[in-house]
């Protein structure tokens, strides 16, 4: 595109972004740095691995994504999602994909390991604006092919298994569709699907029962599946008002699980009280606004579909991970965007606000 045709990205949701990359790096830093020093007798490690291999090669793709044409994007989109496809088969081959904890969702290459599925949240949304944005949208061949795109992924990522980015993919796609601008009854008719499937995933397995269970009610094995939420409960509410203040957590030593991943919001609870959380939710709640009001004025429906499965798939992550510490949904594993500890997820996040600032430049 012509140079004249481009404005300042937007000014606001690029602040936002400044200013949540700044909590995290803090919150980090509170929550790793007694752990860093025993583990490898510097504060600093888990800091400087976030930046390393989250925060650089993150801002690096997300200038990327904000200068590529738009245009390019569309027209590569199917190639981007069929590349990410190959490299999930690539983590079921031997000496390739790391199995961690039970999971097979690492691929490793060299010194570098990272999660295929979290790419996923760009390209899967990618293709399908692409191609949803010049179908006919009323037919039951496009909800079939629809179904067909999403079936290889669904069944890759419950063999992993990794049911919480499944859920998340399946929310955005299903907001895709509906926002397309398809006929209603295809909604409902994928939500009774969803539903069901759902239902199907937790009875088969174990686990996932006696989370379920533990989620209707917490005192269900305090010691054993309902530890974790029953310590962030406890992580939540000994912070008050105002909190302990940063680095002054006392349930990061070995009470709560995942302090760095899945419970850092609890963390930071505990330390900033109920004002930090609130200025987080707030900050998240800012960043949906903007970015459906930028995905509001797009030029396209590409654009307009694009720009707002994406922002809803970073808001919803968020609101997941911190519905699940404070009990009102149960528990996921879902990183809270931008702040929780993990290289892939952020950098993914990056590329995601590179596209959306990308569409806010558009005249």
């Amino acid at each position: 595109m012509a140079k004249k045709d481009r404005r300042k990205s937007d000014p606001v949701l690029l602040s936002l972004i400044f200013i949540l990359i700044a909590m995290g790096v803090s919150i980090l830093f509170s929550v790793s740095a007694r752990i860093s020093q025993q583990k490898f007798g510097n504060t600093y490690y888990f800091l400087g691995h976030q930046i390393l291999m989250g925060i650089i090669p993150g801002v690096i793709l997300g200038l990327v994504f904000l200068n590529v044409e738009l245009k390019t994007l569309k027209k590569w989109s199917l190639y981007v999602l069929l590349a990410n496809i190959c490299l999930l088969l690539l983590i079921f081959v031997p000496n390739v994909g790391l199995s961690i904890g039970g999971a097979r969702r690492w691929l490793s290459i060299g010194t570098i390991s990272f999660q295929p599925a979290e790419f996923l949240k760009v390209s899967l949304p990618l293709y399908l604006s692409a191609w949803l944005a010049k179908k006919k949208k009323g037919s039951l061949a496009t909800l079939g092919y629809f179904f067909l795109i999403l079936l290889p992924i669904m069944l890759s990522l419950i063999l992993q298994p990794d049911i919480s980015t499944l859920g998340i993919i399946i929310l955005t796609s299903f907001l895709l569709y509906f926002l397309s601008g398809t006929p209603v009854w295809h909604t409902f008719l994928m939500i009774g699907m969803g539903l069901a499937g759902l239902m199907v995933l937790v009875n088969t397995t174990a686990y996932r029962i006696k989370r379920f269970l533990v989620f209707m009610n917490p005192n269900i094995e305090p010691l054993g599946i309902g530890y974790q939420i029953n310590q962030a409960a406890i992580t939540i509410g000994s912070g008050g008002l105002f909190g302990k203040g940063l680095g002054m957590s006392r349930q990061k030593f070995g009470l709560l699980p995942n302090v760095m991943s899945d419970s850092v919001f609890a963390i930071f609870c505990e330390e900033t009280g109920l004002i930090g959380p609130l200025l987080l939710i707030s900050l998240f709640l800012l960043f949906l606004i903007r970015a459906i009001r930028i995905g509001l004025k797009a030029r396209s429906d590409f654009e307009r579909l694009l720009c707002s499965t994406l922002v809803v798939g970073i808001v919803s992550q968020a609101f997941l991970n911190m519905g699940a510490m404070i009990g009102i949904i149960p528990l996921t594993g879902t990183p809270l965007p931008f702040i929780s500890y993990g290289g892939t997820h952020l950098v993914v996040e990056l590329i995601s606000v590179g596209i959306i600032l990308n569409i806010s430049r558009q005249k």
